[in-house]
């Protein structure tokens, strides 16, 4: 893996992280009993990014190391990845 691939990869893990980190915590209008006019009752209530953002980095980094790692370290090699189907084939 090389900068390039690292930093892809990193980012995408960072995305879907950000998916689910959103999510945590989440009170909607309707819950807070506060409906500002002209926006959905599903609408988040007092949403604050900021603290999000950190965890996102945090977990996304966390899960970015260990996978980092196995790619250079060698412990999976590319022809093993390629013969992986065998391994369910019989």
């Amino acid at each position: 893996m090389n900068l390039t691939g690292g930093i892809v990869l990193y980012t995408v893990l960072w995305f879907l992280t950000l998916f689910i980190v959103v999510l945590f915590g989440q009170r909607s209008q309707a819950d807070a009993g506060e409906i500002v006019p002209g926006t959905p009752a599903g609408a988040p209530a007092n949403f604050v990014i900021g603290r999000k953002l950190i965890w996102t980095t945090v977990i996304a980094a966390v899960i970015w190391a260990p996978i980092a790692w196995v790619i250079l370290s060698g412990v999976i090699s590319r022809e093993e990845l390629e013969s992986f189907d065998q391994f369910f084939r019989g």
